[in-house]
């Protein structure tokens, strides 16, 4: 087994748009969550506080129409294809809920990391907020001798510090100051950071 893992953020490096402002378009308020993302990936609000208040907004979508909604979100096909020829090695690591979007994680066909949730009577209740940090080690936990990480957002931080290598990846939007700072390497186009990461 090769020793490097790929530890990929989802929403905005994976995926072509960024999944909770879709969500939020059933509410007709897309535009209200795309700015608290933007403004929590510029770190001006803690992931956290973020995520519980995007929750409790977004928790009033129904969870068929979330997975509707997100099965239909686009998927960088260069990065899927890098994925998909190595799936023991690359790993979702997403702030994102486990009940929002595994289906998605499955279909990219790796193991992922998310903050977990539980949906009763319509009423979705956070369990754990992840730590990307911590999901980095948890990878390297495995046996990997060498993590690369690759996102965009100032959440990655923590996942950048933890890994051995760090990518700032601008696939549908630049990255984040704070995620660029941290990085070893910034990429704009799947096709160049899939070309990078046969490299290194």
């Amino acid at each position: 087994m090769s020793r490097t893992a790929y530890c990929f953020d989802l929403d905005g490096t994976l995926t072509s748009a960024e999944i909770l402002p879709c969500i939020a378009a059933e509410l007709g308020i897309s535009e209200e969550i795309a700015t608290l993302t933007r403004i929590t990936m510029e770190g001006l609000l803690t992931f956290e506080e973020s995520l519980r208040l995007r929750v409790a907004i977004l928790g009033q979508v129904p969870l068929q129409a979330v997975h509707a909604i997100v099965n239909d979100i686009r998927l960088d096909p260069q990065l899927t294809t890098f994925i998909q020829s190595r799936p023991d090695q690359c790993f979702i690591v997403t702030g994102n809920l486990d009940i929002w979007v595994k289906q998605l994680i499955d279909r990219i066909g790796c193991d992922g990391y998310t903050s977990l949730a539980t949906a009763k009577n319509g009423m979705i209740s956070l369990r754990h907020i992840l730590d990307k940090g911590e999901a980095v080690k948890s990878v390297r936990n495995r046996g990997f001798e060498r993590v690369i990480a690759i996102g965009d957002g100032s959440n990655d931080v923590p996942m950048f510090r933890a890994a051995d290598t760090a990518i700032a990846f601008g696939g549908i939007h630049s990255p984040m100051p704070a995620a660029v700072a941290e990085s070893n390497f910034v990429v704009h186009d799947g096709d160049a950071l899939c070309k990078l990461l046969n490299t290194l």
